[in-house]
């Protein structure tokens, strides 16, 4: 991919490093984002001074992981390897919240890269259930999956809660919050937690029965679990 390209489909953090590239985050944005970032966040420039560098591509808002958004991530993250002369075997982490959080068990699922680590805050694990869990929710499923007939058997493919056998053994990091009422976190991280422990799966589940969805976390000890769990992954 050409860098002119990689520009206009995605953003990284890889200028603003002090140091060589030792792994790569990618992070999904929640329902409905838009924005083309073009600026680090404060996290985003922690993780630099660790030598990990974080992607961003611009995805349809309600792209729901499905298999052009995709495509465009492993395709971006392909760029970025190509683009910058980095190494294949580096550290791969996925990152996102709600549709985020979503994306990023199912893109560590189901991507053609070796994803190697996964954290989720207040994911959507289970998308057929989700589909009747808000009125705003139905339209944004069938334009990501296609029309009604069938679209539950579409969904069921990619939701992490139907699709557990497909989860592959790395670690995995999930918050979510116990007052979250956009997603329930009973009926998803609950459910996907305890099946992914059935599996022998290594997962970290952190429970916050004050929070609601996704923010605001409610300590800064929480937010260094957060940052931290991603530092370590990074070798």
């Amino acid at each position: 991919m050409r860098r002119e390209l990689l520009d206009q489909l995605s953003w990284n953090s890889i200028r603003h490093l002090t140091s060589p590239v030792r792994a790569l985050v990618v992070r999904f944005p929640g329902l409905g984002a838009m924005a083309m970032r073009n600026a680090p966040e404060i996290t985003d420039l922690e993780w630099a001074g660790h030598g990990i560098a974080v992607i961003e591509a611009f995805q349809d808002p309600w792209g729901w992981m499905n298999a052009p958004t995709r495509s465009l991530y492993d395709d971006v993250v392909e760029g970025v390897r190509s683009v910058h002369g980095l190494d294949p075997a580096l550290p791969l982490i996925a990152v996102g919240g709600s549709m985020g959080g979503h994306a990023a068990l199912a893109w560590t699922m189901g991507s053609r890269h070796r994803v190697t680590a996964c954290q989720a805050n207040c994911p959507v694990c289970d998308l057929p259930f989700h589909a009747t869990e808000r009125p705003d929710l139905p339209r944004t499923m069938m334009h990501a999956y296609g029309r009604e007939d069938g679209l539950t058997q579409r969904l069921e493919a990619n939701s992490p809660l139907h699709q557990v056998a497909r989860l592959p053994d790395v670690p995995y990091q999930i918050l979510h919050g116990g007052q979250d009422k956009a997603v329930r976190k009973d009926l998803h991280s609950d459910k996907l937690v305890a099946a992914m422990r059935a599996r022998g799966l290594r997962v970290e589940y952190i429970e916050e029965p004050e929070m609601g969805h996704c923010w605001p976390l409610p300590s800064f000890a929480l937010h260094r679990r957060l940052v931290d769990f991603v530092i370590r992954q990074a070798g």
